[in-house]
């Protein structure tokens, strides 16, 4: 005979849990949103400040397929990252396609290691003339996507020289009119928790003395020091990081080289694919995991030039595809020759993974029995492979409905659950949620 028991704990008892726990709640809800779902770029391009010009993005673009019909064209480069003749023909069509319209996704004007030691008149020029050509570019259409400077470190020699570019550079914006929506800001060669502490009070007062809204100015942190990854108490400062400065943080990004050389890894093997690179790395993903900050690898100082265009090719789609498989969907291009092996290693990535992808998705929505059974968490990820594909054009959304039988509402719903609960919650009901593209 069935019993049926009567419930031990009181609401007293519940009481008492959810008072012992508030804490853990607001941590979770404060510290760790997830990802917002927004685009991510696949890579930063970094150029010294002082070359940028409005049409650097379509020279780039042009740049780049010059290079690659000089080297038997997108579907001759697919063939030498590995590609299939019918796989290399569908990427190369895309590729191109990206590099007419939209060659560059996120630009970076520097003025630390690109730029160098011009003196103070000069990089206070170039400062505002770096902001007037980015406000220029933004209203003609010409600025990609994202867009923003890296200045000089908070270390002592160069701390007051970063602070001023950085201030000519935003107040400048701000003059010329509303802050462009893909304004990125990058703060190189973070060794400790107090100098993102600082760069957050500036950026904090430069929203007061412009008015714009706090949080606004947002940065990425450049992992270029091994003091970040292990500290000298023995704990990993890195990971303090994101609780310092909640939602300040928008990127970590690996650098290659200045980590390598702090660990004595000589020049011939300093690599983003280096046992060191992976550790940092790692380390990094720990480190921001849940809390909505994205990743970025480094770059590789193999140039797609002169006689090692292919083998410069080949490595780079290797470096990339090697990222990628890791969890690290952004990194650096140096030059205008990587951004076809750039694109071209991606987009194979997405569309190589989209049909098995796509089928496991669609059977976890039929909830049809299938070789693999995935849980929530595996569909949540699937999920996100399908939408990053979709949001950098390796993959249309006439594809993803056919192979996954879901539409990009409810892809996005699937990948970012907790976004769409407070959409939701923010919109009557007859409104439909909008879509991060």
């Amino acid at each position: 005979m069935a019993v049926s028991p009567t419930p031990a704990l009181s609401a007293a008892d519940t009481a008492h849990i959810d008072a012992q726990l508030a804490a853990t709640d607001r941590l979770l809800e404060r510290n760790y949103p997830g990802d917002d779902g927004s685009r991510q770029p696949v890579h930063s391009v970094y150029v010294p400040a002082d070359r940028f010009t409005p049409s650097l993005a379509a020279d780039w673009g042009s740049q780049a397929l010059a290079t690659a019909a000089a080297h038997g064209g997108l579907e001759r480069l697919g063939a030498l990252l590995g590609q299939d003749a019918e796989l290399a023909g569908a990427v190369g069509s895309r590729v191109r396609a990206k590099l007419e319209s939209e060659p560059i996704e996120d630009l970076r004007l520097d003025f630390e290691d690109g730029y160098g030691a011009r003196g103070d008149e000069a990089e206070d020029a170039d400062a505002v003339a770096a902001a007037n050509a980015v406000a220029a570019a933004v209203a003609a259409g010409t600025a990609p996507p994202f867009i923003g400077i890296r200045f000089k470190c908070f270390e002592a020699a160069t701390r007051a020289r970063g602070l001023r570019t950085l201030d000519l550079f935003v107040s400048g914006l701000a003059a010329a009119g509303e802050l462009p929506e893909g304004l990125v800001l990058t703060l190189p060669k973070v060794s400790t928790v107090a100098q993102v502490q600082a760069m957050d009070y500036a950026v904090s007062r430069l929203e007061e003395v412009h008015s714009l809204p706090a949080g606004r100015l947002r940065f990425e942190v450049q992992v270029e020091t091994p003091q970040l990854i292990l500290g000298p108490d023995g704990t990993s400062p890195v990971a303090l990081l994101p609780h310092a400065v909640p939602g300040r943080i928008s990127g970590l990004h690996y650098g290659t080289y200045d980590y390598s050389a702090s660990l004595q890894i000589s020049a011939e093997y300093q690599s983003l694919a280096h046992p060191v690179a992976d550790f940092a790395k790692e380390v990094m993903q720990l480190a921001v995991a849940g809390t909505g900050i994205r990743l970025s690898d480094g770059s590789t100082n193999i140039i797609p030039v002169g006689d090692n265009v292919e083998n410069a090719w080949a490595l780079h789609g290797r470096l990339v595809r090697r990222s990628l498989e890791r969890g690290y969907y952004q990194g650096w291009d140096l030059h205008p020759a990587q951004l076809p092996s750039r694109f071209a290693a991606t987009y194979a990535f997405y569309r190589e993974g989209l049909p098995a992808a796509a089928a496991r998705l669609r059977n976890y929505l039929a909830r049809t029995p299938g070789a693999v059974l995935d849980e929530p968490a595996t569909a949540r990820a699937l999920a996100a492979f399908v939408l990053r594909g979709f949001q950098c054009g390796a993959v249309g959304a006439d594809e993803i409905q056919v192979l996954a039988g879901v539409e990009l509402s409810r892809l996005t719903a699937l990948a970012h659950p907790r976004l769409a609960q407070s959409t939701s919650k923010s919109q009557p009901a007859s409104q439909p949620q909008s879509i991060s593209k």
